[in-house]
């Protein structure tokens, strides 16, 4: 509905997805990335496009950034390849997966592996990259879900992110309102992707003024019901 009836296209709402991303990254740095390293793990569909953009802002206020990919250039399509070209030219360095893997040291991990759609346990370098986050002693902020997390049912795959945050888009998906969520996703975070407000409403979702004071908020869950939390601790 978002390209059909609003003109609203996937490059728009990833650029916004991932700048997000950066934004509460940096939040999670103490508000301030200059030459901080950050490393971001990207998949090849949307999520790992909203990974490129975030990886892509980062560097340009001054963060030393790493992109790990499960795939090499040829495997990204459309809108994710168009931001890993933008990434190429500006010499972000990135790694593929032909080249072995080894995380360097580094102060935050992106988790842009998977999102929407997961179907059963992640497999491959997609595997690799999330035992990989986990064995790490940084932080890791999860675009959308944690990688290995099915978001529309909660169920965890072998193996998933354990995540220190997530941002999430748009709404909370109800897998990462589960209980079992509770694990793997961390502080929750929901980001404006500029879904308009008539889409929410054709939906039967109130959500009137939601982003009026950031574009990014912080959400609490209890129970499987999510609210605007009060305690804000990146934030504010």
């Amino acid at each position: 509905m978002m390209t059909r009836d609003y003109h609203i296209e996937m490059i728009q709402m990833m650029e916004n997805a991932g700048r997000s991303l950066a934004c509460l990254a940096r939040q999670m740095l103490e508000g301030d990335v200059l030459d901080r390293p950050i490393v971001v793990l990207a998949g090849r569909g949307n999520n790992g496009g909203g990974g490129f953009v975030a990886a892509r802002h980062l560097h340009n206020w001054g963060a030393w950034v790493q992109v790990l990919c499960t795939h090499d250039a040829g495997a990204y399509g459309d809108a994710p390849a168009h931001q890993l070209t933008i990434l190429q030219a500006i010499d972000v360095p990135t790694s593929w997966a032909d080249e072995g893997w080894e995380l360097p040291p580094c102060d935050l991990i992106i988790d842009a592996i998977s999102g929407v759609g997961l179907r059963g346990s992640p497999h491959g370098r997609a595997r690799d990259l999330i035992l990989l986050a986990n064995s790490s002693l940084a932080p890791v902020l999860s675009l959308d879900g944690p990688s290995g997390l099915d978001l529309d049912g909660g169920n965890l795959y072998d193996p998933y992110v354990q995540a220190t945050a997530t941002m999430t888009l748009a709404l909370p998906k109800r897998g990462l309102l589960a209980e079992s969520a509770g694990t793997a996703r961390g502080d929750l975070y929901l980001a404006d992707v500029g879904v308009p407000q008539q889409l929410y409403e054709r939906l039967g979702i109130a959500v009137e003024s939601l982003f009026s004071a950031r574009a990014v908020i912080r959400i609490e869950v209890s129970e499987g019901i999510a609210t605007i939390s009060e305690n804000d601790p990146h934030l504010e």
